[in-house]
């Protein structure tokens, strides 16, 4: 096994793939390079002496600046480096024009819907208008487990603390959202549960949900009748019934839209487990599937690279508007903009935003940019489209989901037990928490280090989001773990 991997020819740094220590001398492929200092595993050593303000590369692209002169063999971190990124910028569209080959779509198994793409799940979702009535949405739905079966995969509430005292963008995001998550298409049954005096009640979402199918969805307003639990189980009854008659059928992956997101990523992220990803997204849109990158203060230091693959100026001028508008949000709320890699992320090797942002969109592939979408706005164009929404993992994930995935692929160098509305599926950088955590984790990339190339994991990756996609349960789904994060973006009354 190869203890360091230099990414690209240019690099000035390669990633130690284990701990390493000071004065072994060791082959990365085109050299030798002796230790100085120990290396811990996914962190950086220099390959040669940087002069103090050189730029660092990494991946083929800056990663930031050397603030002290760094001698061959030295570990490069936080110490000796720093981020080379400042506000707002101009932009050039400077078009890579990336070539993707159309393939035939392979089949999944999925349950097909009247209005928009099918569902991977026949689940029963309890939808709170507002967080005054979430307990009793959690209420209903654990007297409805009674009704899982014959059918009906799933009983899950979804509480969140909003839906009232929100004025504008704030109030119009959570109104957009419930009524994306109650026309999804892994929810055969919703019950949008209302308390009747909220600012985002029943009537104000209904004209959010489009032409949706009525026999799948019902209302409930709370304040309105004696027992809304008895009410509200009836109503759930009624649901299920109407879902028992769903079947499982033969769909296109050119039907799927899945999620791409990483959260307690290190060095060794952008190596195994994110490109593991890409391989997978290139595969799923050459397919005519879709697949959405999400997380924009993680694009910060790579937005170029996406931007030089939007197949048109207008997407490339959307993509400008997702990125500097981002930093406008942050600089808004008088927050420093790059605020960014996390103390985890560091202790994992990653050191500059620039750092953890090339490795963060290794998981887009090479393909196309085919669309750019507002914070809930639902993917219209087939192949890879970009989304705004922050990188915290439960909010970026669920705003995917609101997007139209019915899964999301979730790279991880540390491990995370959650689960969004959708199935996540979670992809370790590395084998040692693959093995640790067997009951988080559903895919192990760290297996190219052990031989595998990374066409054949993401081939593989595909079999099993297929798999997923046909009803094998994701770990989150075993461990019975659902929740619901809206992106709060204003002032509460």
């Amino acid at each position: 096994m190869n203890k360091l991997v230099r990414i690209t020819g240019k690099d000035l740094v390669a990633v130690a793939l284990q701990p390493l220590t000071a004065g072994e001398t060791i082959d990365y492929g085109s050299g030798q390079v002796t230790l100085v200092s120990d290396i811990p595993m996914g962190h950086k050593v220099a390959l040669r002496d940087i002069h103090r303000g050189e730029p660092v590369i990494k991946y083929g692209y800056p990663i930031g600046e050397a603030i002290q002169e760094i001698r061959k063999g030295e570990h490069v971190h936080t110490h000796n480096l720093h981020t080379l990124l400042s506000g707002a910028k101009e932009y050039e569209y400077r078009p890579t024009h990336p070539h993707q080959e159309a393939k035939l779509p392979v089949t999944f198994n999925g349950y097909p819907r009247k209005a928009g793409r099918p569902g991977i799940r026949n689940e029963l979702w309890i939808l709170p208008t507002v967080g005054c009535v979430n307990d009793v949405a959690q209420a209903l739905a654990r007297k409805a487990q009674a009704l899982v079966g014959a059918g009906v995969e799933g009983v899950y509430a979804f509480p969140h603390p909003y839906g009232c005292s929100q004025l504008g963008d704030d109030q119009d995001n959570t109104r957009k959202v419930l009524a994306a998550l109650a026309t999804h298409p892994n929810a055969g049954g919703v019950l949008l549960l209302g308390l009747g005096c909220e600012n985002s009640g029943i009537d104000q979402i209904k004209p959010y949900m489009g032409n949706f199918d009525e026999s799948r969805v019902r209302f409930l307003i709370a304040q309105q009748v004696e027992d809304e639990v008895e009410e509200g189980f009836k109503l759930l009854t009624e649901l299920a019934d109407h879902m028992r008659r769903d079947v499982r059928v033969p769909c296109g992956a050119d039907q799927l839209v899945v999620g791409l997101k990483c959260g307690g990523s290190d060095g060794l992220s952008g190596i195994t487990a994110n490109p593991t990803i890409g391989v997978f997204s290139d595969l799923l849109t050459a397919m005519g599937g879709s697949t959405i990158l999400t997380e924009v203060p993680e694009m910060f230091g790579a937005e170029t690279i996406l931007m030089g693959r939007c197949e048109s100026e207008a997407l490339f001028e959307k993509t400008v508007h997702l990125i500097n508008d981002f930093k406008g949000y942050f600089e808004s709320y008088h927050m420093p903009v790059y605020e960014n890699p996390s103390p985890g992320n560091k202790a994992g090797g990653i050191t500059t935003l620039e750092d953890k942002a090339l490795g963060c969109t290794q998981k887009s592939g090479s393909s196309p940019v085919k669309g750019v979408l507002a914070y809930a706005e639902p993917v219209q164009n087939a192949g890879l489209n970009l989304l705004s929404a922050p990188g915290n993992d439960l909010v970026a994930s669920t705003a995917l989901a609101v997007s139209g995935a019915q899964l999301v692929l979730f790279s991880t160098r540390r491990g995370t037990p959650f689960g969004c509305p959708v199935p996540t599926v979670k992809i370790a950088s590395n084998s040692p928490l693959a093995q640790k955590k067997k009951n988080w984790i559903d895919f192990d990339a760290g297996r190219l280090l052990s031989g595998m190339t990374l066409e054949e994991l993401g081939q593989e990756l595909l079999q099993y989001v297929l798999a997923v996609a046909g009803g094998k349960h994701a770990r989150n789904e075993e461990n019975g773990f659902h929740d619901l994060a809206i992106f709060k973006q204003g002032v509460t009354l």
